[in-house]
Parts: structure tokens; C-alpha cells; sequence
């Protein structure tokens, strides 16, 4: 369980940081879960194989408070660069390329509508879609149901 590669996962403070604050911790065994930067590479291989037209886009409120947050945008792998999923996925081969954007550094827990959204998430969400060429159709700011938002297209 938890167990698969995971390039981008972040073993330091931010990761930390992270999972303290969308509370990833398993319910039963109170176990850490995972985190780390989106993986842009895996989630547009998963995005062809699964023929995937739109996004939901789940607990954007937990980066409110960074200065900037980062998206891999490709791979370096023995020393080349890759946009490419790799067939044999090592995560000891693999180094993540990011692109940092800046942060909103805002809280969007109170946000009601898409036209309340701040500029710099605003442009995250323009920077993941264009770069996935997938809409996202749904954003959350929080984990109350009230705090889904669904897009306008």
C-alpha cells in the first residue's frame, strides 16, 4: 500500500508542509501518505490511456499559503530530457524538471465563485491546462461540499 514510483514526491520540510496541511494521514492507522509537486509527465500519460476530456481539480487550498509552487514539466533521465512517460519507471533514474509559478499565497477557503479566484491561481489553472490540453471543469477550494466550484467554459 503507497508503494509505486512517485518522481516528484517531496521528502523534506515542503512535503511535510504538505501533508500537514491537507491532512494526509490515513484515517485508521494514522500512516504519512505520500506527497509531493504534480507530476504534469504521468498525469498527461494517464490523461491519453484513460481518454480523459476534463479535470477536477481537488484540494487547491491547501498550496494557498506558498510563495510559489512548482509543476514537473519533464524528466531527465541519464541525463537527457524527457517530456515522455518512461516504459521501465525507476524513480532512482528519474530527475524531475520543474517550472516554478508564483504562489497565490491567499486563502481561498472563502471563495465563492470563479471570478473571486486570485490572479496567480487564476494563471496556475491556465498553466495546467494548457500544458495537460485538458479543461479543468471543477475546482476545489476547501472540504466542505460548498467549496466546489464548477467552472465556467
Amino acid at each position: 500500500m503507497g508503494s509505486g514510483p512517485f518522481p516528484t514526491e517531496l521528502h523534506d520540510e515542503t512535503g511535510q508542509k504538505i501533508r500537514d496541511i491537507g491532512h494526509e494521514y490515513g484515517a485508521v492507522t494514522g500512516r504519512e501518505r505520500r506527497c509531493g509537486w504534480i507530476d504534469l509527465v504521468a498525469l498527461k500519460y494517464s490523461i491519453m490511456l484513460n481518454g480523459v476530456t476534463q479535470l477536477i481539480m481537488m484540494k487547491s487550498d491547501v498550496l494557498d499559503g506558498f510563495e510559489e509552487v512548482k509543476a514537473c514539466v519533464a524528466y531527465e533521465i541519464d541525463g537527457k530530457r524527457t517530456d515522455r512517460f518512461p516504459f521501465d519507471v525507476d524513480d532512482s533514474k528519474i530527475k524531475p524538471i520543474y517550472k516554478t509559478l508564483p504562489g497565490w499565497n491567499c486563502d481561498l477557503t472563502g471563495v465563492k465563485s470563479e471570478d473571486e479566484f486570485p490572479e496567480n491561481f487564476v494563471n496556475y489553472i491556465k498553466f495546467l491546462e494548457t500544458e495537460l490540453a485538458t479543461p479543468i471543469a471543477i475546482v476545489s477550494v476547501g472540504p466542505d461540499r460548498k467549496q466546489t466550484i464548477v467552472r465556467k467554459h
